[in-house]
């Protein structure tokens, strides 16, 4: 799941990321075009019955990004603005940030 808030001048929008806990085991980290994709920068947190973090990013933007579960296996998420497809003939999850 993905919510977006919007600081009061507007300048920052806070990106909450959530997945059901039963998804992984161990760890879920988010990877994108926001962090380079890397692996170990945005790890998710478990608590009230789902993994979560909050990105803090630039509006009037779009991000490419994917859950990488148990450090095994990449998922997008369920709720993302689109879907666009990647070198890896799969698809990357799209948030965008509007202004």
């Amino acid at each position: 799941m993905i919510s977006k808030e919007f600081t009061p001048k507007r300048t920052v929008c806070k990106v909450t990321l959530s997945v059901p806990e039963d998804w992984a085991e161990k760890k879920v980290v988010v990877a994108g075009s926001f962090n380079d994709w890397d692996t170990e920068s945005e790890k998710l947190v478990k608590k009230n019955g789902k993994w979560t973090t909050t990105l803090r990013l630039k509006p009037q933007t779009e991000y490419r990004f994917k859950y990488l579960i148990d450090g095994e296996r990449w998922e997008n998420d369920d709720t993302a603005d689109e879907y666009v497809p990647n070198e890896f003939g799969t698809e990357d999850s799209v948030v965008k940030i509007g202004d």
